[in-house]
């Protein structure tokens, strides 16, 4: 009967360790983040709606193309 209630007193100290160990990250404390400055980011080549720079893309198979062929 002693031999159990140690067992059981062990497996309760390993899982209440378990338990605050993972609990910890969850307790610290937060980290304020201020806004990223994105004033500079206005140009055609920042509107990616697609992911893919559509604008500037079109911008830029439009000048490949009078390089190649001259109007």
């Amino acid at each position: 009967m002693q031999n159990k209630f140690a067992r059981t007193l062990v497996a309760v100290a390993i899982a209440g360790a378990a338990f605050v160990g993972t609990a910890a990250p969850a307790l610290a404390d937060p980290v304020i983040v201020d806004q990223p400055d994105t004033s500079d980011l206005n140009d055609i080549y920042t509107f990616a709606p697609l992911g893919i720079p559509v604008f500037g893309l079109v911008q830029s198979v439009v000048r490949a193309v009078n390089g190649i062929i001259p109007v």
